[in-house]
C-alpha cells in the first residue's frame, strides 16, 4: 500500500497530475489518448501511467492489443478533486477554445460520477434545503432522502455496500461542496439517462437540456437558466 509521502509524490509531477485530472470524466483512455492531452510523447505516457497504477491510483483495462486506464476508484477521484480546489488560481485559457470549454465546465461538468459545477453546488444546497439531506455533523440522507432517492431517482442503497450513501466533495471552480457518493452517482446516472443534461463534446462539461431545467425545478426547485449556444 502507497504511503501519503509516496501518493504525493506520484501527483506532483505535472504529466501525471494532467492525466488523472482528464480521468475525472469516468471515462477510460488509452495512453496514446492521454499522450495527445498532455502533450508528451506515448513512451513518456505509457512509464508514468505504470507508476499511477502501481500506486493504486489508476486501474488498468485491458481488450486486446488496446490498454486503457481509469481512476481506481471513487476515492481516488475525490483526492484529485479536492487536490484541484487547493489550487491558488483557475487556470488562464490559452485560447478561445479552451476559455469556452473552461466556462461550460464551471457552469456544469461531472465529477468522476457525479455532478459538479455551478449545477452540482446548486443541487447539493437545495437537497440540504429541502431535509433530504442533514447537514448536522457531516452529511447524512434523512428518512426524507430515502423516500426521495427511491421516488424520484428509483435507487436503493445496497445494504452492506462500502460506499457511503452521500458525502461531500470540494468543488474546484466553485471552491464548495458537491454531493458525492451514491447519492451524487445516482443523481448524474439519472441526469444522464433521462437526458436532463447532455455531454459537450469529449470533456467533462455538461449541458442542461429544457428537460432537465424542468426536471430540477420539479424535483429540487433548482432553477437553470438557458445558456445560448
Amino acid at each position: 500500500m502507497s504511503s501519503l509521502a509516496d501518493t504525493a509524490r506520484l501527483l506532483a509531477d505535472p504529466t501525471r497530475a494532467a492525466f488523472c485530472q482528464a480521468l475525472l470524466d469516468d471515462r477510460a483512455w488509452t495512453a496514446g489518448e492521454l499522450a495527445r492531452h498532455a502533450g508528451v510523447r506515448p513512451s513518456t505516457a505509457s512509464e508514468q501511467l505504470s507508476r499511477l497504477v502501481k500506486g493504486g491510483l489508476l486501474a488498468e483495462e485491458r481488450q486486446g492489443r488496446h490498454r486503457y486506464v481509469r481512476l481506481a476508484s471513487p476515492e481516488a477521484a475525490a483526492l484529485i478533486e479536492a487536490l484541484a480546489s487547493y489550487a491558488p488560481d483557475t487556470p488562464r485559457p490559452r485560447n478561445l477554445r479552451q476559455s469556452v470549454r473552461l466556462s461550460a465546465e464551471a457552469r456544469a461538468r461531472t465529477c468522476y460520477d457525479h455532478l459538479a459545477g455551478q449545477l452540482g453546488v446548486a443541487l447539493a444546497d437545495a437537497v440540504i434545503a429541502r431535509n433530504l439531506v442533514a447537514d448536522d455533523a457531516g452529511l447524512a440522507v434523512t428518512p426524507e432522502g430515502r423516500a426521495w432517492l427511491a421516488e424520484a431517482l428509483h435507487y436503493e442503497h445496497p445494504q452492506g455496500s462500502r460506499r457511503p450513501l452521500v458525502r461531500s466533495c470540494l468543488d474546484w471552480t466553485e471552491r464548495r461542496p458537491h454531493l458525492a457518493g451514491a447519492l451524487g452517482a445516482a443523481l448524474c446516472a439519472a441526469a444522464l439517462d433521462r437526458s436532463w443534461v447532455r455531454r459537450v463534446g469529449s470533456g467533462r462539461a455538461v449541458r442542461v437540456t429544457q428537460a432537465g431545467r424542468e426536471a430540477f425545478a420539479e424535483l429540487l426547485g433548482v432553477v437553470v437558466e438557458p445558456v445560448a449556444p
